[in-house]
This record gives C-alpha cells, structure tokens and sequence, in this order.
C-alpha cells in the first residue's frame, strides 16, 4: 500500500515540473477522460463562485447547470474539511491578482 501512495506523491511531484497551460492541458487530457476533465472544471468553477461568496447555490447551478449535489459537495470541502486544497488555491490566485 505504501508503494501506491509513493506513486501518488510521484503523480504529484510530476504536476508540479509542468510549466505552461499547454503542457498542463496536454497532460490532463492524456491522463483523464473527457468527463472526468468536465468534472474537474465545473467542480473548479463552482469553487470559484462559492469562494466569491455572492450567489446562492441555487444561482450557481442556474448559471452552471451543476447539479446542487456537486455544489454542496464542493462547498463542504471548500468550507468544512481539513484538506484545505480549494482554499489553498483559490487565495494564493486572488492574491496574485489571477482571479476572473
């Protein structure tokens, strides 16, 4: 088990010497199914638009089309669990101005 999460680190530390969108893109898609890339982008989008702070779950999936599941999901690990990765991000990007 422990190889399997050496491998996960492995997937991590790889993500992270990519240097431009385009190779990010490249690798994603080579990586994921056009689904899970959806998935993973409405997720992102509704994580913006929860961290706004602004609309109501309701607006967001009139505006997304993501069902309210997702939205309350991605709210729960946005604003309730320890892992903090949604966060992370979406201060380190406000507060370099990355924010659209």
């Amino acid at each position: 088990m422990s190889s399997l999460l050496e491998k996960e680190k492995d997937l991590y530390s790889a993500i992270l010497t990519l240097k431009t969108q385009e190779d990010c893109a490249a690798f994603f898609r080579d990586l994921c199914t056009p689904s899970e890339i959806r998935s993973m982008r409405e997720r992102w989008l509704v994580a913006q638009l929860l961290y706004k702070g602004d609309m109501s779950y309701r607006q967001i999936h009139e505006e997304t089309k993501v069902s309210i599941a997702t939205i309350t999901r991605v709210a729960r690990f946005l604003f309730h669990e320890d892992y903090s990765g949604y966060r992370l991000l979406l201060k380190a990007i406000s507060e370099r101005g990355l924010n659209k």
